[in-house]
Formats: C-alpha cells, sequence, structure tokens
C-alpha cells in the first residue's frame, strides 16, 4: 500500500490532498478571498496565506481520508512553476513533514501534475495523447508519450489565454477573478456579434497579446461614441471575446492532432473549466472522430489531487529527493 500526502501552493489557493494506491481518497482546496480587493493576485499576500492556510488544509485533508499523519508513507509537493513565495511554503512544510516522519519527498512539476489529472478517474486517456493546457499562465499542446514522458510541441509566444480572458474582464469593470464571469454572461450573448483578429502565428504556437490589445481598442473606441456600450452590450462582447479565444486554441489543437495523427485529446489547466471550451471542444470532437478527456471541474483548478496522483506514479519509481530541493518559479518539463 502507497498512502500519498500532496501538497499544492503554487499561487493563491493552499491544496492538500490524500492518494491512496493510485486513488484519490481526501482533496480539500482553501481559497484566498483578499485578492479580489486588488484585482489580481498579490504575491506577498498569498504568501501569508499560504502559511495561515496550510496546516489545516493538510489535517482535514487527512481526516477526510480517514487515515492518521503517521500513515502517510511519502509527501509530494509543488516545486513549481509558480509565485515563488507560494511555492516556498507548500516546500518547506513537505519538507518538514517528510524529515519528521522519516518518510520520502517527491517533487512534482505543477503543468505535469495538469495532465496527470485525467488518471484520477476514468475514463483514462491511452499513451500517446495530445493535452491542451490552458490556464493563467500558461498555455501548451503537450504530446504525452508516458506519466513523464511529454513534450511540448506549441505554447504561447507571450501571454496566457487565461489572462487574455482576466484582462479582458479587467477591461470590462468586472470583479476578480473575471474568467469565469466572461463564461457565465457569454452563454447569454452572440459569439459573432463582435469581430476580433485570429493572430497568425506559424506552427503549433499561440500568441494572445494582439488579441488582448485588439480588444481594448475597440472598447476605447465604441465607449467613446457611446459611454453605456459595454453595460449595453456585456453578453455578446463577452460572447465574441470568448469566441475568438476558443476558436484560437482549438485551432491549433486541431492542427496537432492531424500533425501527429492522435486521436485522443485531452484539455487541462482552469481554462478547461470553461463551459464554452468544452462545449467547442467537444463539437469539433464529433467532426474529427476524436476522443476527448475533461477532467471534473475541482481537478481542473489548481489542486492537490493531481499533485498527489504525480506523486504516486513517482512513488512507484522510486523517484524522490533530498532535503536539499528548492522550489523553482520557472520550471520546464
Amino acid at each position: 500500500m502507497a498512502i500519498i500526502l500532496g501538497i499544492e501552493s503554487s499561487c493563491d489557493e493552499t491544496s492538500a490532498a490524500i492518494c491512496i494506491n493510485g486513488e484519490i481518497r481526501s482533496n480539500v482546496i482553501a481559497n484566498q478571498l483578499v485578492h479580489q480587493h486588488y484585482g489580481g493576485v498579490v504575491p506577498e499576500l498569498a504568501s501569508r496565506a499560504h502559511q495561515q492556510n496550510i496546516i489545516p488544509t493538510i489535517q482535514e485533508a487527512i481526516s477526510n481520508a480517514k487515515i492518521s499523519k503517521n500513515e502517510v508513507d511519502a509527501v509530494a509537493f509543488t516545486r513549481g512553476p509558480g509565485l515563488l513565495g507560494s511555492l516556498l511554503v507548500g516546500t518547506s512544510f513537505a519538507k518538514a513533514f517528510a524529515l519528521a516522519k522519516n518518510i520520502p519527498l517527491i517533487e512534482v512539476n505543477h503543468m505535469q501534475a495538469h495532465i496527470l489529472a485525467h488518471f484520477i478517474d476514468d475514463p483514462k486517456p491511452a499513451f500517446p495523447f495530445l493535452c491542451l493546457t490552458v490556464s493563467g499562465g500558461h498555455t501548451q499542446i503537450v504530446l504525452v508519450k508516458g506519466y513523464f514522458d511529454m513534450e511540448i510541441v506549441g505554447e504561447t509566444l507571450d501571454d496566457a489565454a487565461g489572462e487574455a480572458f482576466d484582462k479582458t474582464a479587467k477591461i470590462l469593470g468586472l470583479p476578480y477573478p473575471g474568467g469565469p464571469l466572461i463564461d457565465k454572461y457569454a452563454q447569454e450573448g452572440n459569439p459573432l456579434a463582435f469581430t476580433f483578429p485570429e493572430p497568425q502565428i506559424p506552427g503549433l504556437n499561440y500568441s494572445f497579446s494582439g488579441l488582448k490589445t485588439s480588444i481594448l481598442y475597440f472598447l476605447k473606441e465604441q465607449t467613446k461614441q457611446n459611454p453605456h456600450f459595454v453595460e449595453q452590450h456585456l453578453a455578446d462582447i463577452c460572447a465574441s471575446v470568448q469566441h475568438r479565444i476558443i476558436t484560437i486554441l482549438l485551432g491549433k489543437l486541431k492542427r496537432a492532432a492531424q500533425e501527429y495523427a492522435i486521436k485522443d485529446i485531452a484539455i487541462a489547466g482552469g481554462v478547461s473549466a470553461n463551459s464554452g471550451l468544452r462545449k467547442a471542444l467537444q463539437e469539433l470532437a464529433d467532426s474529427q472522430d476524436w476522443k476527448v478527456y475533461i477532467p471534473k471541474f475541482e481537478y481542473c483548478t489548481d489542486n492537490a489531487a493531481m499533485i498527489a496522483m504525480a506523486g504516486y506514479h513517482k512513488f512507484l519509481k522510486q523517484d524522490f529527493v533530498g532535503q536539499d530541493i528548492a522550489p523553482l518559479a520557472r520550471m520546464s518539463f
């Protein structure tokens, strides 16, 4: 039997989970509401909140799994990428826990863990498969050949898709986090009401900075003519912006699937919780005869269940690290 404690603290969610023999038994997430007052994550405040939340969150995860802390066989933690101050809290606690209990320590790449969230529940994808990993900080198309054999075949050259959602929401005056609100209003609007340009980036890479600029200039011009333009057309604006972001994402994904002759397609990361993206992906899958894999909502955003699952597969390989390990704000596969 292998009991893994997973700890996630890469940004503004403190999370702990217990994985027993490849099955997630608990997954606890403590959100940080303090950032709503600032319109985005404040790194120093995030780090302080992690320090307050980490012990009760881990205690709750262990209690919900109906085990004792003495039964834990290894600790898996997010080493990176992420906010350094936030990562330090999770890394420090994991090291201390492992040292106190004399159990192995397992480092986990946050982005790999998002992909391995697909192995929490059935149905599970078969190797090789393509995974579109979309979050506030990353946009990648990953060729997944094994649990830890992954190759980034396409990625954003500048801003992430999640950032495009959040920055648009901020321009529209929506509260943080704005991405889910754009999704909500988009369901009531016409996705073809307004047209935004599609970046002409060769290959499988993405770019969203130009799109953000075009949205900003469009709204400035419209509100100059009509100060009430945003409130009068909010649903249509959100639907049109979301439609363009989704077509950009899925256009490259379709090209990658054709290029690598793969029909098992997955999505991961916080933006994979977007209902418009899920619906459009399923429609594309039906036309392309793909098998599509989408995690439950609770495993799309940052969570420790995916860290514990990645840790479990590393535990099977006896892939451990020492007490000299340090977090990394930037971390490649």
